[in-house]
């Protein structure tokens, strides 16, 4: 995330999903001493066994498809929060964000496994849980949203906070991205291995965009420019 940089992907077969395929993608990846993150349907077991087996450390978002274990973190912050002392200590950060129009309050809680976590034993090197609670304010219309988690690594709430920020990252400043400035999305190229080779395509000339400073204006207009001019072309070409 910090180099802009998409390394590798993996096409999910017809008749599967991201559950298979984001072992084989770990494979692929050095993560001695990386912290990894997944959305939900990345948190399984056998996923979390992967990274730790291969060097790094998880940070997995809980949902619905873990319930048990996300009421069991659910309830052990509401504890928290309502004054009744944890079983292990918990950390919090407070940290306010302006941008594009958004405003947002973020507050995050972490702490380690208590030996009540139902479940806690099914997680390979898990040692800390966490909370996220935000709250987004845009055009005048509020959002709040509550997140979960659990870490195979003790973390500062701060260092929680930006791994977890970092993630969202992802999302915001790549897949939004791809649809909109190349919309990927509306992409109809299925032959063959074409729909493959144009999403490394698509990351690799977003990745040379992000990187060419001089111009300063959004990704947009500098892909739109680099079809104008093939000075800039260049420039955005050889960095």
């Amino acid at each position: 995330m910090a180099n802009s940089i998409s390394l590798d992907q993996v096409v999910t077969n017809a008749k599967s999903n991201e559950i298979t395929a984001i072992p084989k993608l770990l494979e692929m990846l050095a993560l001695e001493g990386a912290i990894v993150t997944i959305d939900a349907m990345g948190c399984q077991t056998g996923i979390a066994q992967k990274i730790i087996d291969l060097g790094g450390d998880y940070v997995l978002n809980v949902k619905g498809n873990q319930r048990t274990l996300r009421d069991g973190i659910e309830q052990v912050f509401a504890d928290f929060l309502d004054d009744n002392p944890p079983e292990r200590p918990v950390r919090m950060c407070h940290e306010k964000r302006k941008a594009h129009g958004r405003q947002e309050s973020r507050w995050c809680y972490v702490g380690e496994v208590p030996k009540t976590l139902p479940g806690r034993e099914r997680w390979p090197g898990l040692k800390a849980i966490g909370m996220v609670i935000s709250n987004t304010t845009r055009d005048g219309k509020e959002c709040a949203d509550i997140r979960y988690y659990i870490l195979s690594k003790k973390l500062s709430a701060k260092r929680f906070s930006k791994v977890v920020a970092s993630h969202w990252a992802i999302e915001n400043q790549l897949h939004w991205q791809l649809d909109v400035t190349f919309r990927e999305d509306h992409s109809r190229i299925r032959k063959g291995h074409a729909d493959v080779n144009f999403s490394a395509l698509r990351k690799t000339a977003l990745v040379m965009l992000k990187n060419e400073t001089s111009n300063k204006v959004g990704i947009k207009n500098k892909r739109l420019t680099a079809g104008w001019d093939d000075d800039y072309l260049l420039k955005v070409l050889v960095g």
